[in-house]
């Protein structure tokens, strides 16, 4: 009867045990783990909130699930190079990862991310996603890859103080490229002490170089980086030595800050920590997200900063159609490509990009939404006064050329710049060295002269 009986309280356990391991959130998983990986820095932890949020709702819902959150603490280039050599190898590849648009077609190309076109057919919400950021996610085979978190404008961002102070009629509203020149010497004029107008320079800074400063002056020359139309990548470009001429002005007439501090990786930090919270700063080219900083729980809490701080376009060369410029990028969620568990890994990227994780995603980074529900939220159009200013930019904004050669063009262009502002190369020089760098790059044939 005893033998009997305990085997009967082990079928129960049994039992037990295996409808444990089936939920109705997950039929039949049982110990799985899947992991994530994202950036999280000092200054941007709303997507480790957001991600630690939808942890928690993920593994209530799908019993003997495990979310394995990996934080990356690094910058975004630095982020970029630790996430490849991870997904080099099925060992260490995450599940879910964090992705940078403009990796999505050199990563595809790669084999790193898993195609997403099967598992959107089936997910409702996806139609509530705006048709321009889904372009983000795909690549040159015409399949999804990635599914958008957030975009993004770039914007002028003025210390109205200063700007009062040197005589500078509010609200600032510039009209070409000579209008910033004049008010940058008229605050110089006034406080040799101050920074009149920051545009990031030099490969220490990244794509922030590139986002943030060359292409809002390339772009409003009428040239371009790339041909889309022909495939071919733009060599021989007035505007291209026209944009590294502005940046030497900027440069030698001390306009900026000094080359030594345009080197320094971390210079961001001054800029929104320091320069512009103290008055000691102009004006900085920068993305929509500047708010991001200093409102309640930001790196560097700013309490006033909607008073102190304006926004304007970045004009165009001579104030020529469209009047302005902007650049637009954006993060991702995608798959890898060797997850064991391609169904749950989906389920998880739907579960945190789900309307209300998306909502408080974008409020907390001043991102630009990408979700018509959220876009619509009075809590996202309330976020700060300055969202309908860069909201209205999309209008006129360009995206970076999402091609597998894009990160060695990107580096070639930094390198330009850098040259330029350091003095040793002239435009001129530092144009053709750029040309050159091109070619060895994509090949002569894959190169047009415009």
């Amino acid at each position: 009867m005893r033998r009997r009986a305990l085997k009967t309280m082990s079928l129960i356990a049994a039992a037990t045990v295996a409808l444990a391991a089936c939920s109705p959130g997950d039929p039949g998983a049982s110990s799985k783990t899947l992991k994530v990986a994202y950036q999280k820095t000092d200054s941007f932890t709303a997507l480790d909130t957001m991600l630690q949020a939808a942890k928690q709702e993920f593994e209530s819902a799908n019993q003997g699930v495990t979310v394995e959150l990996q934080p990356i603490q690094a910058n975004d280039d630095d982020y970029g190079t630790k996430l490849a050599l991870a997904l080099r190898s099925p060992s260490t590849a995450p599940d879910v990862f964090y992705e940078d648009t403009f990796k999505v077609r050199s990563d595809v190309d790669a084999g790193y991310l898993l195609k997403l076109d099967s598992y959107l057919e089936g997910w409702e919400e996806w139609d509530t996603f705006d048709d321009g950021a889904k372009a983000a996610g795909r690549a040159d085979d015409g399949g999804t890859y990635a599914v958008p978190l957030g975009t993004d404008t770039r914007a002028i961002w003025y210390n109205r103080k200063v700007l009062e102070a040197a005589g500078v009629t509010l609200p600032w509203e510039p009209r070409s490229w000579q209008d910033i020149l004049d008010t940058a010497r008229k605050i110089k004029a006034n406080d040799p002490t101050v920074v009149p107008f920051n545009m990031y320079a030099g490969k220490g800074t990244g794509e922030g170089t590139v986002m943030q400063s060359f292409y809002e002056l390339l772009y409003g020359t009428g040239s371009s980086l790339y041909d889309e139309e022909t495939g071919k990548w733009v060599v021989g470009s007035a505007g291209f030595q026209d944009s590294l001429a502005f940046l030497k002005t900027l440069y030698d007439e001390q306009l900026a800050v000094s080359p030594a501090e345009a080197l320094d990786a971390n210079v961001w930090k001054k800029v929104f920590g320091e320069w512009l919270p103290n008055a000691k700063m102009g004006a900085t080219v920068e993305g929509s997200y500047a708010p991001s900083f200093w409102q309640d729980g930001g790196s560097y809490e700013w309490p006033g900063y909607e008073q102190e701080m304006g926004v304007a376009p970045f004009p165009t060369q001579d104030g020529q159609a469209p009047g302005a410029v902007s650049m637009s990028g954006g993060w991702t969620l995608a798959l890898g490509a060797e997850t064991k568990e391609p169904e749950l890994a989906f389920s998880f990227l739907t579960t945190a990009l789900n309307e209300q994780n998306s909502l408080s995603f974008t409020v907390e980074s001043s991102q630009i939404a990408v979700r018509k529900d959220v876009a619509a939220d009075p809590g996202y159009l309330d976020a700060n006064p300055f969202v309908r200013d860069v909201s209205a930019l999309v209008s006129v904004t360009k995206y970076r050329p999402a091609t597998a050669d894009y990160p060695r063009i990107s580096a070639a262009v930094q390198e330009a710049t850098e040259a330029v502002i350091t003095g040793t190369r002239s435009p001129q020089e530092a144009a053709a060295d750029y040309d050159a760098a091109v070619a060895d790059i994509v090949g002569a044939a894959k190169t047009v002269r415009k």
